[in-house]
């Protein structure tokens, strides 16, 4: 078996690679890159960055993001999110939003990778996976970057909490908010909390 095909044998269908992972199998990396790329055996995604692509029936799968974004940041803790979601909390946002928001620590800016672009935000926190009241936290966060009317979305968002677990919205927006969406949340839940309790009353 040549170096090459020793090489090839240690990639596995569907994993990323960082350059220096694939350095410990190869004393010639950079040839046998070229090779492997050459061979479609692996793709390239960025400087440094390889992708062993997994063949289905419609061809060749492009790499999982949760994958690609682990190589690419050495690791977690991270959390991709999409303003698309935004749209299933049922407080009017339509708009399509073709890019994955990638919260994590370590790096911050645009980068693509393997032909789709991804916007990395240091954050301080975020949760392990995504929840209908970090959504509704991310979405106040967001406002300026939506393209709808900032003042039409906070109502909407007033009104839903009237049927959200508040306890969960003010503990999430106490952790994520930014000091905007904090005031928004604390002043609307303190209104929609009265309005219940008058309600009750009643």
């Amino acid at each position: 078996m040549s170096k090459f095909d020793q090489f090839k044998a240690k990639l596995r269908p569907g994993q990323t690679y960082r350059r220096a992972d694939l350095a410990q199998w190869s004393t010639a990396v950079d040839r046998h890159l070229k090779e492997a790329v050459q061979a479609g055996v692996l793709t390239k995604l960025a400087g440094g960055l390889y992708y062993a692509p997994k063949q289905t029936v419609f061809g060749k799968a492009p790499p999982e993001d949760d994958t690609l974004v682990s190589t690419f940041l050495k690791g977690g803790p991270f959390l991709l999110a999409s303003p698309n979601a935004y749209n299933a909390l049922g407080v009017g946002t339509t708009q399509l939003h073709n890019k994955t928001v990638v919260y994590n620590h370590k790096r911050h800016g645009k980068f693509a990778l393997g032909g789709r672009t991804y916007d990395f935000r240091m954050k301080p926190a975020f949760p392990k996976k995504l929840t209908a009241e970090f959504l509704m936290v991310d979405l106040v966060n967001n406002l300026d970057q939506l393209g709808e009317s900032a003042e039409d979305v906070l109502e909407r968002v007033k009104a839903r909490l009237a049927a959200s677990d508040r306890a969960r919205v003010k503990k999430a927006a106490q952790s994520y908010g930014s000091e905007r969406a904090k005031k928004f949340f604390a002043r609307a839940l303190a209104e929609v909390g009265a309005e219940a309790e008058t309600q009750h009353a009643a």
